[in-house]
């Protein structure tokens, strides 16, 4: 159970939470995912909400492996313009605007609706981030990760303990918010960014290491390459994979997963704590 501060009212949770990705930008590395017509984006957000998401992730802004960003200004009317359309189908649902620009997250929070700051850099690439966040008191998830989109995948030295390496950097950032007044921080330890494949199942293996934050903690691993490398498959054909994998990391204390299919995920987590409730039981 975890609990967000959202705009002055506490939300509980009380059980793992499922986050639906929303991506108004066309070139996300899952095709299934964005949606760029007012049509399309409509139909996402209802499917999304009939299969009880808990919160919408909505991001314009591509951040695949070797991603190019877009300006600041198309950022944000891709992000305006799914945002109508998220508030008009789902006012009471809460949305994190996935972009790393400390601006963005701003006019995102103030003027579209959005209720929390989704940073894949943690705050290492826009120097505002900090201070912007503290100014809006909102919740934030940190993740982990090294250089940009277009470096992260030669910066994968992490010595011998990858898992261990990831935490430290972590703790590092997580003070830097702490220290500006930032009270809800959710932690990423960032699955596919400056990680090589074995060094993601590694982190993944030791996920209950992240419980030392003693703050909720987020996996995001939804079709990603640390799976259709490992498999072969295309990331059309990771449904599976993602939901063994999902799986496990509930079994290992994640508290929130991003996911591209929230019915699968859903289920998991229906699973997860009908399970949990049967060995409290015992």
């Amino acid at each position: 159970m975890f609990t967000l501060n959202i705009r002055g009212r506490l939300v509980t949770f009380d059980r793992p939470a499922v986050m639906g990705i929303l991506n108004v930008t066309p070139d996300s590395f899952f095709s299934g995912s964005r949606a760029m017509s007012a049509y399309d984006i409509e139909r996402r957000v209802e499917t999304m909400l009939t299969q009880g998401v808990d919160i919408i992730d909505i991001g314009a802004c591509s951040t695949r492996p070797g991603a190019d960003p877009v300006s600041d200004d198309e950022e944000t009317t891709r992000l305006s313009r799914g945002m109508e359309i998220v508030r008009r189908l789902a006012p009471d649902i809460p949305v994190s605007v996935d972009t790393f620009r400390a601006s963005v997250a701003r006019r995102a929070v103030t003027t579209m609706g959005c209720d929390i700051v989704n940073d894949i850099s943690g705050g290492t690439l826009d120097d505002n981030m900090v201070a912007t966040v503290a100014d809006l008191h909102c919740p934030y998830i940190l993740m982990h990760m090294r250089g940009t989109p277009a470096t992260m995948q030669t910066l994968t030295e992490y010595g011998d303990d990858v898992t261990a390496t990831v935490i430290s950097e972590l703790q590092r950032q997580v003070r830097c918010f702490e220290q500006a007044g930032v009270a809800d921080i959710i932690i990423d330890p960032g699955f596919g960014f400056a990680k090589t494949v074995d060094q993601n199942y590694a982190v993944m293996a030791g996920l209950r290491r992240f419980a030392i934050f003693g703050r909720p903690v987020l996996v995001g691993i939804s079709r990603k390459s640390m799976i259709t490398k490992a498999l072969s498959i295309r990331a059309d054909e990771a449904l599976e994979a993602t939901t063994a994998l999902n799986a496990y990391a509930l079994d290992r204390g994640a508290d929130i997963l991003r996911v591209h299919d929230v019915a699968a995920a859903r289920q998991a987590v229906d699973i997860h704590v009908r399970i949990a409730s049967a060995s409290s039981d015992r």
